[in-house]
């Protein structure tokens, strides 16, 4: 028997494990003390407690654990990474280089930049989603200084070619950034093997809480140096001040941790599962479409356009499935999707499309519900869509 409803929109944001709940418990009501109060037992218990988390999350990530910087999340590590390497490096140049489907949370940032007077190369993607190394490495300048690629794309899951842009960077002495949120834990990362030196990751995109998140910053090979955004006590290496919210840390560890841990064997359980989801619609409905690369994408991403349904219809009408039409983060904004306009979708079509976001606690049982509940639902407002109605019989999207 199905539980209703079923959440597939992990990318947006994901169930915090019991197990993480179960690390965090005793930093609220036990082990509450300030971590930078290392004079007394509460506060080195809890400095104890952020020092192991920040192991974990550097292993996660292959990292050394003394280059891992806690922060509210992604878009805040984005923010650091992004304006803190423009500031650091003024001198040595203006130029940012960025590509066209990345999140708002590195968009915004370049385009604040842009406005305080620096220059941003914008590179466009193919019909996949992937950008081309080869026009990174044209679009970089002598007054370059950053460039920033997500490792993979919150939208359409593409895995962008990461490991030959972090080549290209090292060679011309560029600094590197990635947004990693959705790929870390989902597939395996390694800064080294990526060459990257700046990388951002969230908590809640992993199984841990909300509001914390962590930046990666390259202390060997060449060290990086960035202005802080935040000023005061001067924790966490004197980037990111305030008081630490231990809890939240800890959580961040044990869902790095849970993740070294479960990744190949869930990774390929949640692969099966969105090929199964694919499957299914694919032989029950004609006009779909699969954005984003068919082979290089995250395991549990699933991205389709439904010719002649608006999403937003479709997830009105299935109301016992939660699926979302794009970024939660843009959900308020007007417009299709700048990932699927990126890619070449038309309005229409980019309007049609809906993601799905497997995880963690999806089972096969749900997944054979939702293919039936996605087959009904498009066939029925199909029929009250007068564009599909007048489509001709063999045409194909």
């Amino acid at each position: 028997m199905v539980q209703l409803p079923i959440y597939l929109d992990n990318h947006a944001t994901t169930r915090c494990d019991p197990r993480v709940l179960q690390a965090m418990l005793p930093y609220f009501t036990e082990k509450y003390g300030n971590a930078s109060s290392i004079n007394h037992i509460f506060g080195t218990e809890a400095h104890e407690a952020v020092e192991q988390a920040r192991r974990q999350v550097a292993a996660l990530i292959g990292a050394a654990e003394n280059e891992i910087i806690f922060t509210s999340g992604a878009t805040e590590s984005n923010n650091l990474a992004l304006k803190g390497v423009a500031r650091m490096y003024r001198h040595k140049g203006n130029h940012i280089i960025t590509v066209a489907t990345e999140h708002k949370a590195v968009l915004d940032p370049c385009k604040r930049l842009a406005h305080d007077g620096y220059e941003v190369t914008v590179l466009a993607v193919d019909e996949l989603g992937v950008v081309d190394p080869q026009c990174v490495a044209e679009a970089i300048r002598p007054q370059t200084i950053l460039v920033s690629v997500m490792l993979a794309n919150n939208e359409i899951g593409t895995i962008q070619p990461l490991a030959e842009i972090g080549r290209i960077c090292r060679e011309k002495g560029v600094l590197l950034h990635t947004d990693a949120a959705q790929a870390v834990g989902k597939i395996p990362v390694n800064v080294d093997e990526l060459q990257v030196d700046l990388l951002s990751l969230s908590g809640h995109k992993i199984y841990g809480p909300k509001g914390i998140g962590a930046l990666f910053v390259r202390k060997r090979d060449r060290r990086v140096r960035l202005e802080p955004q935040i000023d005061g006590g001067g924790q966490e290496s004197g980037l990111r001040s305030g008081t630490l919210a231990v809890p939240l840390i800890v959580g961040l560890g044990a869902a790095c941790q849970l993740c070294r841990e479960l990744m190949p064997q869930e990774a390929l359980r949640v692969k099966q599962l969105r090929d199964r989801l694919w499957q299914g619609i694919r032989e029950g409905l004609d006009g779909v479409r699969l954005n984003g690369h068919p082979v290089q994408r995250l395991p549990n991403n699933l991205n389709v356009s439904f010719a002649g349904v608006k999403g937003e219809a479709l997830l009105l009408a299935m109301k016992d499935v939660a699926i979302s039409t794009g970024s939660a983060c843009t959900t308020a904004r007007l417009g299709p999707s700048h990932v699927l306009k990126a890619i070449g979708l038309d309005d229409e079509l980019a309007d049609a499309s809906v993601r799905f976001g497997l995880g963690r606690f999806n089972t096969e049982e749900e997944i054979e519900w939702v293919i039936g509940q996605v087959i009904d639902t498009v066939r029925r407002l199909r029929r009250y869509a007068t564009v599909w109605e007048l489509r001709p019989s063999n045409a194909t999207v």
